[in-house]
Protein backbone atom coordinates (compact mmCIF):
# COMPACT_ATOMS: atom_id res chain seq x y z
CA UNK A 1 0.00 0.00 0.00
CA UNK A 2 1.10 3.64 -1.11
CA UNK A 3 1.14 6.84 1.12
CA UNK A 4 -2.64 8.40 1.34
CA UNK A 5 -3.68 11.66 3.22
CA UNK A 6 -4.33 9.67 6.32
CA UNK A 7 -0.85 8.04 6.47
CA UNK A 8 0.90 11.21 5.88
CA UNK A 9 -1.39 13.18 8.54
CA UNK A 10 -0.89 10.41 11.33
CA UNK A 11 3.28 9.78 10.43
CA UNK A 12 3.59 13.69 10.50
CA UNK A 13 1.69 13.84 14.24
CA UNK A 14 4.25 11.48 15.53
CA UNK A 15 7.40 13.12 13.85
CA UNK A 16 6.35 16.12 15.74
CA UNK A 17 6.13 14.88 18.73
CA UNK A 18 9.37 12.38 18.37
CA UNK A 19 11.13 15.80 17.50
CA UNK A 20 9.71 17.09 20.87
CA UNK A 21 10.76 14.30 22.82
CA UNK A 22 14.59 14.14 20.80
CA UNK A 23 15.41 17.60 21.46
CA UNK A 24 14.60 17.20 25.28
CA UNK A 25 16.55 13.71 25.49
CA UNK A 26 19.77 15.18 23.19
CA UNK A 27 19.12 12.50 20.92
CA UNK A 28 19.13 12.84 16.99
CA UNK A 29 16.19 13.39 15.43
CA UNK A 30 17.01 10.92 12.71
CA UNK A 31 17.80 7.90 15.23
CA UNK A 32 14.30 8.97 16.85
CA UNK A 33 12.48 8.57 13.91
CA UNK A 34 14.09 5.17 12.79
CA UNK A 35 13.44 4.08 16.42
CA UNK A 36 9.94 5.03 16.27
CA UNK A 37 9.24 3.41 12.58
CA UNK A 38 10.82 0.08 14.25
CA UNK A 39 8.31 0.00 16.76
CA UNK A 40 5.59 0.99 13.81
CA UNK A 41 6.09 -1.76 12.26
CA UNK A 42 5.78 -3.91 15.46
CA UNK A 43 2.33 -2.69 15.73
CA UNK A 44 -0.29 -4.90 14.09
CA UNK A 45 -2.28 -2.02 11.57
CA UNK A 46 -3.27 -4.25 9.42
CA UNK A 47 -1.54 -2.09 6.61
CA UNK A 48 1.61 -2.25 5.18
CA UNK A 49 3.00 1.03 3.95
CA UNK A 50 5.90 0.50 1.12
CA UNK A 51 8.76 2.54 1.16
CA UNK A 52 9.30 2.87 -2.80
CA UNK A 53 12.27 4.82 -5.23
CA UNK A 54 9.18 6.95 -6.72
CA UNK A 55 8.37 7.90 -3.18
CA UNK A 56 11.99 8.92 -2.09
CA UNK A 57 13.30 9.72 -5.55
CA UNK A 58 10.48 11.80 -6.83
CA UNK A 59 8.60 13.10 -4.25
CA UNK A 60 10.95 13.37 -0.88
CA UNK A 61 14.68 14.37 -2.41
CA UNK A 62 14.00 16.62 -4.58
CA UNK A 63 12.75 19.15 -1.80
CA UNK A 64 15.44 18.07 0.18
CA UNK A 65 18.36 18.57 -2.58
CA UNK A 66 16.72 22.03 -3.40
CA UNK A 67 16.32 23.16 -0.02
CA UNK A 68 19.96 22.80 1.38
CA UNK A 69 21.41 24.07 -2.35
CA UNK A 70 18.75 27.05 -2.13
CA UNK A 71 20.99 28.06 1.08
CA UNK A 72 24.50 27.39 0.08
CA UNK A 73 26.30 30.86 0.11
CA UNK A 74 28.03 30.66 -3.24
CA UNK A 75 30.22 33.39 -2.27
CA UNK A 76 31.47 31.12 0.24
CA UNK A 77 31.06 27.59 -1.75
CA UNK A 78 33.37 29.38 -4.45
CA UNK A 79 36.53 29.59 -2.13
CA UNK A 80 36.31 25.50 -2.08
CA UNK A 81 34.24 24.75 -4.82
CA UNK A 82 37.60 22.54 -6.17
CA UNK A 83 38.07 20.75 -3.00
CA UNK A 84 34.31 19.91 -2.59
CA UNK A 85 34.59 18.80 -6.27
CA UNK A 86 37.34 16.59 -5.93
CA UNK A 87 35.67 14.61 -2.97
CA UNK A 88 32.67 14.45 -4.80
CA UNK A 89 34.29 12.96 -7.74
CA UNK A 90 37.29 11.20 -7.51
CA UNK A 91 36.49 10.63 -3.87
CA UNK A 92 33.51 9.03 -4.76
CA UNK A 93 35.29 6.76 -6.90
CA UNK A 94 37.64 5.96 -4.38
CA UNK A 95 34.95 4.71 -2.05
CA UNK A 96 32.99 2.68 -4.43
CA UNK A 97 36.20 1.28 -6.33
CA UNK A 98 37.00 0.20 -2.55
CA UNK A 99 33.82 -1.50 -1.94
CA UNK A 100 33.33 -3.09 -5.04
CA UNK A 101 36.51 -4.80 -4.89
CA UNK A 102 36.00 -5.65 -1.57
CA UNK A 103 32.36 -7.19 -2.13
CA UNK A 104 33.72 -9.14 -5.17
CA UNK A 105 36.87 -10.72 -3.48
CA UNK A 106 35.82 -11.16 -0.33
CA UNK A 107 31.88 -11.65 -0.23
CA UNK A 108 32.00 -13.54 -3.41
CA UNK A 109 29.97 -11.73 -5.36
CA UNK A 110 29.43 -10.84 -9.41
CA UNK A 111 31.65 -8.16 -10.79
CA UNK A 112 28.02 -6.64 -11.46
CA UNK A 113 26.45 -6.59 -8.50
CA UNK A 114 29.55 -5.59 -6.24
CA UNK A 115 29.68 -2.22 -8.61
CA UNK A 116 26.15 -1.52 -8.13
CA UNK A 117 26.57 -1.96 -4.52
CA UNK A 118 29.84 0.17 -4.15
CA UNK A 119 28.46 2.82 -6.29
CA UNK A 120 25.23 3.43 -4.55
CA UNK A 121 26.61 3.31 -1.01
CA UNK A 122 28.99 5.74 -1.50
CA UNK A 123 25.79 8.51 -2.11
CA UNK A 124 26.10 10.19 1.24
CA UNK A 125 22.91 11.51 3.17
CA UNK A 126 24.37 13.57 5.92
CA UNK A 127 21.06 15.21 6.92
CA UNK A 128 21.12 14.18 10.52
CA UNK A 129 24.66 15.32 10.75
CA UNK A 130 23.44 18.82 9.09
CA UNK A 131 20.75 18.89 11.59
CA UNK A 132 23.30 18.09 15.08
CA UNK A 133 25.53 21.64 13.38
CA UNK A 134 22.47 23.43 13.53
CA UNK A 135 22.18 22.14 16.85
CA UNK A 136 25.10 22.97 18.14
CA UNK A 137 25.55 26.36 16.19
CA UNK A 138 28.36 25.18 13.70
CA UNK A 139 28.77 27.46 10.65
CA UNK A 140 30.90 28.65 8.69
CA UNK A 141 33.87 26.80 6.89
CA UNK A 142 32.80 23.18 8.21
CA UNK A 143 29.41 23.63 7.44
CA UNK A 144 29.82 24.56 3.97
CA UNK A 145 32.16 21.87 3.56
CA UNK A 146 29.73 19.18 4.51
CA UNK A 147 26.74 20.15 3.14
CA UNK A 148 28.35 20.93 -0.21
CA UNK A 149 29.88 17.56 -0.35
CA UNK A 150 27.25 16.27 0.39
CA UNK A 151 25.31 17.44 -1.85
CA UNK A 152 27.82 17.21 -4.94
CA UNK A 153 28.14 13.55 -4.16
CA UNK A 154 24.74 12.33 -4.14
CA UNK A 155 24.78 13.67 -7.76
CA UNK A 156 28.19 12.43 -8.52
CA UNK A 157 27.35 8.79 -7.22
CA UNK A 158 23.75 8.91 -9.39
CA UNK A 159 25.19 9.52 -12.13
CA UNK A 160 27.91 6.61 -12.19
CA UNK A 161 25.39 4.44 -11.22
CA UNK A 162 23.61 4.63 -14.16
CA UNK A 163 27.15 3.62 -16.12
CA UNK A 164 26.92 0.46 -13.07
CA UNK A 165 23.60 -0.44 -14.01
CA UNK A 166 24.26 -0.48 -17.96
CA UNK A 167 26.96 -2.79 -16.81
CA UNK A 168 25.30 -4.94 -14.64
CA UNK A 169 22.70 -5.46 -17.91
CA UNK A 170 25.68 -6.31 -20.26
CA UNK A 171 25.59 -3.66 -22.42
CA UNK A 172 29.27 -3.06 -23.92
CA UNK A 173 31.07 -0.14 -21.78
CA UNK A 174 34.28 1.11 -23.05
CA UNK A 175 36.19 4.31 -21.64
CA UNK A 176 34.81 6.64 -24.64
CA UNK A 177 31.09 5.54 -23.85
CA UNK A 178 31.31 5.70 -20.15
CA UNK A 179 32.62 9.42 -20.49
CA UNK A 180 30.29 10.47 -23.20
CA UNK A 181 27.40 9.11 -20.60
CA UNK A 182 28.67 10.78 -17.45
CA UNK A 183 29.11 14.03 -19.43
CA UNK A 184 25.97 13.85 -21.28
CA UNK A 185 24.31 13.19 -18.14
CA UNK A 186 25.95 15.71 -15.80
CA UNK A 187 25.97 18.30 -18.36
CA UNK A 188 22.20 17.36 -19.10
CA UNK A 189 21.49 17.60 -15.78
CA UNK A 190 23.12 21.45 -14.94
CA UNK A 191 21.75 23.01 -18.20
CA UNK A 192 17.84 21.46 -17.28
CA UNK A 193 18.66 23.23 -13.78
CA UNK A 194 19.70 26.02 -14.86
CA UNK A 195 17.11 26.61 -17.72
CA UNK A 196 14.02 26.22 -15.27
CA UNK A 197 16.28 28.56 -12.75
CA UNK A 198 16.24 31.30 -15.17
CA UNK A 199 12.93 30.73 -16.19
CA UNK A 200 11.88 30.98 -12.27
CA UNK A 201 13.96 34.03 -11.36
CA UNK A 202 12.99 35.83 -14.98
CA UNK A 203 9.20 35.29 -13.24
CA UNK A 204 9.91 35.99 -9.80
CA UNK A 205 11.37 39.18 -10.71
CA UNK A 206 7.75 40.57 -12.14
CA UNK A 207 6.44 40.10 -8.68
CA UNK A 208 6.04 41.15 -4.90
CA UNK A 209 3.90 38.59 -3.98
CA UNK A 210 5.67 36.11 -1.59
CA UNK A 211 3.04 33.19 -2.01
CA UNK A 212 3.59 33.49 -5.98
CA UNK A 213 7.48 33.68 -5.14
CA UNK A 214 7.05 30.19 -3.23
CA UNK A 215 5.55 28.83 -6.33
CA UNK A 216 7.90 29.56 -8.07
CA UNK A 217 10.44 27.70 -6.14
CA UNK A 218 8.58 24.63 -6.04
CA UNK A 219 8.49 24.50 -10.08
CA UNK A 220 12.17 25.20 -9.71
CA UNK A 221 12.85 22.04 -7.75
CA UNK A 222 10.70 19.66 -8.80
CA UNK A 223 10.26 20.70 -12.67
CA UNK A 224 13.75 21.00 -13.10
CA UNK A 225 14.10 17.57 -11.28
CA UNK A 226 11.45 16.08 -13.24
CA UNK A 227 12.52 17.65 -16.75
CA UNK A 228 16.22 16.08 -16.38
CA UNK A 229 14.77 13.26 -15.56
CA UNK A 230 12.44 12.82 -18.60
CA UNK A 231 15.22 13.73 -20.68
CA UNK A 232 17.60 10.38 -18.76
CA UNK A 233 20.18 13.50 -17.23
CA UNK A 234 20.94 13.94 -13.61
CA UNK A 235 18.20 14.94 -11.81
CA UNK A 236 19.89 15.15 -8.60
CA UNK A 237 22.00 17.60 -10.39
CA UNK A 238 19.41 19.60 -12.44
CA UNK A 239 17.46 20.13 -8.67
CA UNK A 240 21.07 21.42 -6.81
CA UNK A 241 21.82 23.76 -9.92
CA UNK A 242 18.61 25.24 -9.47
CA UNK A 243 18.37 25.64 -6.12
CA UNK A 244 22.00 26.98 -6.38
CA UNK A 245 20.91 29.52 -8.94
CA UNK A 246 17.73 30.57 -7.06
CA UNK A 247 18.84 31.32 -3.79
CA UNK A 248 22.28 33.42 -5.25
CA UNK A 249 21.30 35.03 -8.00
CA UNK A 250 19.47 38.40 -8.16
CA UNK A 251 20.89 39.43 -11.60
CA UNK A 252 18.46 38.08 -13.62
CA UNK A 253 15.11 38.44 -11.35
CA UNK A 254 14.87 38.91 -7.75
CA UNK A 255 13.17 37.37 -5.01
CA UNK A 256 11.58 40.03 -2.68
CA UNK A 257 13.37 40.70 0.88
CA UNK A 258 9.53 39.64 2.23
CA UNK A 259 9.45 36.92 -0.42
CA UNK A 260 12.91 35.45 0.64
CA UNK A 261 11.98 34.89 4.18
CA UNK A 262 8.67 33.47 3.37
CA UNK A 263 10.38 30.73 0.92
CA UNK A 264 13.03 30.53 3.72
CA UNK A 265 10.43 29.30 6.26
CA UNK A 266 8.49 27.36 3.48
CA UNK A 267 11.15 25.15 2.32
CA UNK A 268 12.55 24.62 6.27
CA UNK A 269 9.34 23.44 7.02
CA UNK A 270 9.37 21.25 3.75
CA UNK A 271 12.65 19.94 4.64
CA UNK A 272 11.76 18.64 7.86
CA UNK A 273 8.45 17.08 6.40
CA UNK A 274 10.43 14.96 4.20
CA UNK A 275 13.12 14.27 6.35
CA UNK A 276 10.04 13.52 9.31
CA UNK A 277 9.09 10.71 6.24
CA UNK A 278 11.74 9.33 5.42
CA UNK A 279 13.32 8.28 8.14
CA UNK A 280 10.06 6.95 9.37
CA UNK A 281 9.44 4.90 6.29
CA UNK A 282 13.26 3.82 6.74
CA UNK A 283 12.76 2.51 10.17
CA UNK A 284 9.48 0.80 9.03
CA UNK A 285 10.97 -1.03 6.14
CA UNK A 286 13.80 -2.05 8.42
CA UNK A 287 11.94 -3.73 10.56
CA UNK A 288 10.65 -5.52 7.75
CA UNK A 289 14.85 -6.88 6.60
CA UNK A 290 16.12 -10.57 7.36
CA UNK A 291 19.25 -9.32 9.00
CA UNK A 292 20.29 -12.43 11.12
CA UNK A 293 20.65 -14.80 7.49
CA UNK A 294 23.46 -11.92 6.35
CA UNK A 295 24.98 -10.14 9.34
CA UNK A 296 28.62 -11.45 8.11
CA UNK A 297 28.16 -10.26 4.77
CA UNK A 298 26.65 -6.94 6.31
CA UNK A 299 28.95 -6.07 9.13
CA UNK A 300 31.96 -6.90 6.00
CA UNK A 301 29.93 -3.98 3.77
CA UNK A 302 30.11 -2.13 6.75
CA UNK A 303 33.74 -2.38 7.26
CA UNK A 304 34.38 -1.71 3.22
CA UNK A 305 32.10 1.31 2.87
CA UNK A 306 33.55 2.62 6.42
CA UNK A 307 37.16 1.80 5.02
CA UNK A 308 36.12 3.49 1.09
CA UNK A 309 35.13 6.48 3.00
CA UNK A 310 38.35 7.15 5.44
CA UNK A 311 40.07 6.69 1.18
CA UNK A 312 37.64 9.35 -0.29
CA UNK A 313 38.37 11.30 2.12
CA UNK A 314 41.75 11.81 3.69
CA UNK A 315 44.20 10.84 0.37
CA UNK A 316 41.98 13.37 -1.52
CA UNK A 317 42.22 16.06 1.16
CA UNK A 318 46.31 15.84 1.12
CA UNK A 319 46.13 16.83 -2.26
CA UNK A 320 45.29 20.52 -0.78
CA UNK A 321 47.68 20.07 1.88
CA UNK A 322 49.79 22.82 0.24
CA UNK A 323 47.62 24.90 -0.93
CA UNK A 324 45.19 27.92 0.43
CA UNK A 325 42.52 25.83 0.96
CA UNK A 326 43.76 22.67 2.53
CA UNK A 327 41.03 21.06 5.13
CA UNK A 328 42.14 20.60 8.66
CA UNK A 329 42.49 17.20 10.65
CA UNK A 330 39.80 17.97 12.49
CA UNK A 331 37.83 18.76 9.62
CA UNK A 332 38.40 15.83 8.04
CA UNK A 333 38.01 13.90 10.32
CA UNK A 334 34.25 15.28 10.93
CA UNK A 335 34.12 14.44 7.24
CA UNK A 336 34.47 11.49 7.17
CA UNK A 337 32.77 10.03 9.95
CA UNK A 338 29.64 12.48 9.03
CA UNK A 339 29.38 10.25 5.67
CA UNK A 340 26.16 8.72 6.50
CA UNK A 341 23.97 6.75 4.27
CA UNK A 342 20.15 7.32 3.93
CA UNK A 343 17.82 8.41 1.42
CA UNK A 344 19.54 8.49 -1.79
CA UNK A 345 21.56 5.22 -1.39
CA UNK A 346 17.70 3.27 -0.28
CA UNK A 347 16.18 5.18 -3.38
CA UNK A 348 18.95 3.93 -5.88
CA UNK A 349 18.67 0.01 -4.60
CA UNK A 350 14.52 -0.10 -4.61
CA UNK A 351 14.95 0.90 -8.05
CA UNK A 352 17.20 -1.53 -9.16
CA UNK A 353 15.36 -3.74 -12.23
CA UNK A 354 14.08 -6.90 -11.12
CA UNK A 355 16.43 -8.56 -13.63
CA UNK A 356 19.81 -7.67 -12.08
CA UNK A 357 20.90 -10.64 -10.23
CA UNK A 358 21.24 -10.36 -6.28
CA UNK A 359 18.56 -7.55 -6.25
CA UNK A 360 17.62 -8.71 -2.84
CA UNK A 361 20.54 -8.86 -1.24
CA UNK A 362 22.02 -5.78 -2.13
CA UNK A 363 19.05 -3.97 -1.14
CA UNK A 364 18.93 -5.90 2.48
CA UNK A 365 22.64 -5.25 2.47
CA UNK A 366 22.21 -1.12 1.89
CA UNK A 367 19.34 -1.08 4.50
CA UNK A 368 22.08 -2.83 7.10
CA UNK A 369 24.56 -0.18 5.99
CA UNK A 370 22.17 2.59 6.33
CA UNK A 371 21.31 1.29 9.51
CA UNK A 372 24.92 1.42 11.17
CA UNK A 373 25.11 4.91 9.86
CA UNK A 374 21.94 6.20 11.35
CA UNK A 375 22.57 4.54 14.80
CA UNK A 376 26.38 4.59 15.32
CA UNK A 377 27.78 7.74 13.31
CA UNK A 378 24.50 9.79 14.09
CA UNK A 379 24.44 8.85 17.37
CA UNK A 380 28.23 10.11 18.36
CA UNK A 381 28.33 12.79 15.81
CA UNK A 382 27.80 14.97 18.77
CA UNK A 383 30.12 13.56 21.63
CA UNK A 384 32.88 13.55 18.10
CA UNK A 385 31.69 17.60 17.82
CA UNK A 386 32.23 18.14 21.23
CA UNK A 387 35.34 16.57 21.86
CA UNK A 388 37.05 18.72 19.01
CA UNK A 389 35.03 22.04 21.14
CA UNK A 390 37.04 24.36 18.64
CA UNK A 391 34.55 22.83 15.82
CA UNK A 392 31.92 23.64 17.82
CA UNK A 393 32.49 27.57 17.20
CA UNK A 394 34.14 27.04 13.55
CA UNK A 395 34.70 30.35 11.78
CA UNK A 396 37.35 29.49 8.94
CA UNK A 397 39.60 26.11 10.01
CA UNK A 398 41.91 26.33 6.93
Amino acid sequence: MNLNIEHIDVLLLIAAVVAMLTRKMGVPYSVGLVTTGLVLALVPTGQDIHLTKELIFTVLLPPLIFEAAFFLPWKELRKDFVVVTTLATLGVALSAGITTLGMHYLANWQWSGALIFGVLIAATDPVSVIATFKEAGVHGRLRILVEAESLFNDGAAAVMFVIAIAFAAGQEISAVNASMTLLSTVGGGIICGALVAWVMLKLAGRTTDHLVEITFTVVGAYGSFLLAEHLHFSGVLATLTAGIMLGNLGVLGAISPKGREAVGAFWEYVAFVANSLIFLLIGIHEAQQDFPRIWTIALLAILLVTLGRAVAIYPVCTLFSKSTVRVSWKHQHVLFWGGLRGALALALALGLPESISGREEIITIAFAVVAFSIFVQGMTMTPLLRHMGEILHDKHDA
